[in-house]
């Protein structure tokens, strides 16, 4: 599995379409994104799932406890019939056991597919039927899109990394609205996910102060 997109020419077309995007890229330097290819989109949501409203580490204890729950590795009909007191007392909450045992049913169902089947899909046709999964919300399908799916074009407009990574890089005063990052990421796309990724770096350690370093357009090729 890969990327749908080179990187490389996904940063010449930001810089070429949108000066601050340019220096964006400039400050932050190589965009590096960490995929998940390894994971089937049950396993990735099931990790979702149980990550949701938990801090990292936290949540990372609990996932594996479910993990070690399965020998051999977790499967639906496998989640499916174990009680639910034995999920709870790996640490979901009575929520997370009904998501996750929709989850698998789904899944069983066909609702949620295999790997190959959704790379038939289009962004919008797997939004639509993950998002019929209890406890899977939009932005958690946009997240499996950009990182395990490697989709090129997908702009999370609710996501609070991605609007102050703009409120910083565009000097705005305010965040912006989802109708205003929807405007703005008409110049990014096709590239919307990578103009993302830059977005989401915004918030890292960058002296905003520094004197900008925007890349001309005659310069990208270089």
């Amino acid at each position: 599995m890969s990327l749908s997109y080179k990187p490389a020419t996904a940063k010449q077309y930001l810089k070429r379409h949108d000066p601050v995007m340019a220096d964006l890229i400039q400050r932050v330097g190589h965009f590096n994104i960490e995929t998940e290819f390894e994971l089937s989109p049950f396993e990735a949501l099931l990790r979702a799932i149980v990550y949701q409203q938990l801090h990292g580490r936290a949540a990372a204890t609990i996932h594996g406890r479910v993990l070690a729950l399965f020998r051999g590795g977790v499967t639906p009909r496998k989640l499916l019939n174990r009680e639910d007191d034995t999920l709870r007392e790996a640490g979901l909450s009575r929520n997370k056991i009904m998501a996750v045992q929709d989850l698998a049913a789904k899944t069983l169902a066909g609702t949620v597919p295999d790997l190959d089947t959704l790379h038939t899909l289009t962004d919008d046709e797997i939004v639509e039927r993950l998002t019929t999964v209890r406890g899977v919300g939009r932005w958690t399908v946009e997240m499996m899109l950009i990182f395990k799916l490697g989709r090129a074009n997908v702009l999370p407009v609710a996501d609070l990394g991605v609007r102050k990574g703009y409120q910083l890089a565009y000097n705005t005063d305010e965040l912006p609205t989802a109708a205003e990052l929807n405007a703005a990421g008409e110049s990014w796309s096709p590239y919307r996910s990578v103009a993302s990724w830059y977005l989401w770096r915004a918030t890292d350690e960058i002296d905003w102060q520094a004197n900008p370093s925007i890349v001309h357009s005659d310069d990208v090729l270089g």
